[in-house]
């Protein structure tokens, strides 16, 4: 089915956003993303939202779209904000949609060059994307994000309790089954074992205090990725999941990376 796009009206965010309702090649799917044009040029951001939220996320979830939204703006850039399935955290099935909407853009939109800037599960879906689709990818911003999604799973068996139940039984959901039932499903998505395919800047930054996903993963994929001059690695000490949206120094990272390109 051709993707029909129309004119998305919420309340009092910004003009000019259209929702892109597709059906998934994969399986007939129904799923639907929202886009706004960049002011000029051709770069866009790709905001992936959180395990819980929606496709819409960096316009109604309140501190995201304080910090982030109005400085996208102000750098002119696009914005693709993709449903994704819901909390998919970018199975196979998610990461071809996603190649499809990015295809999309560049077709609809003229789009060229993709910023991926997400935290949680957002910025797992970064990581995961980037190592399956590096020529998709041209900076990735991954704030708390999981980096084996393998170990996470058995982390999240470990601890029980809250969020951490969902989420497990979103990744079983999604990727239809836990890994010892279909591994194969798993293995081209653990970030740390495909690595070597990040090669555009990235941006990892985590809370030691983060109670949701550990340091531990972003600790993993600094370690696998020591010495690369591409890689900048933030950690705060303390804190909690939410503490890399402001103190990972994003925003000036962004800037001077985008200055470059």
């Amino acid at each position: 089915m051709k993707p029909t796009i129309e004119e998305w009206i919420h309340l009092d965010r910004p003009s000019g956003v259209a929702k892109i309702t597709y059906n998934s090649d994969q399986d007939g799917v129904e799923d639907w993303a929202l886009a706004r044009r960049p002011h000029d040029g051709q770069a866009w951001v790709v905001h992936l939202h959180g395990h819980g939220s929606t496709g819409d996320q960096i316009y109604t979830r309140a501190d995201i779209r304080d910090l982030l939204l109005s400085h996208y703006l102000q750098l002119g850039l696009g914005i693709l904000s993709p449903n994704l399935r819901g909390n998919a955290w970018m199975c196979p099935e998610a990461v071809a949609d996603l190649h499809f909407l990015l295809e999309f853009v560049r077709r609809q939109y003229g789009g060229r060059t993709f910023y991926f800037i997400s935290g949680s599960m957002g910025g797992s879906g970064n990581l995961i994307y980037a190592t399956v689709h590096p020529e998709d990818v041209s900076l990735v911003v991954a704030l708390c994000p999981v980096t084996d999604i393998v170990s996470y799973h058995e982390w999240c068996c470990v601890h029980p309790g809250g969020v951490r139940d969902k989420i497990r039984s979103a990744i079983v959901s999604a990727y239809g089954g836990g890994p010892d039932q279909v591994p194969e499903r798993y293995s081209g998505h653990i970030v740390t074992r495909h690595a070597d395919r990040l090669t555009m800047p990235l941006l990892l930054s985590h809370a030691t205090g983060d109670n949701i996903i550990p340091v531990e993963q972003s600790r993993k994929l600094k370690e696998r990725l020591a010495g690369a001059p591409n890689v900048t690695y933030v950690e705060i000490e303390g804190g909690n999941h939410d503490s890399p949206l402001h103190g990972s120094g994003m925003l000036k990272w962004l800037d001077e990376h985008v200055q470059r390109q």
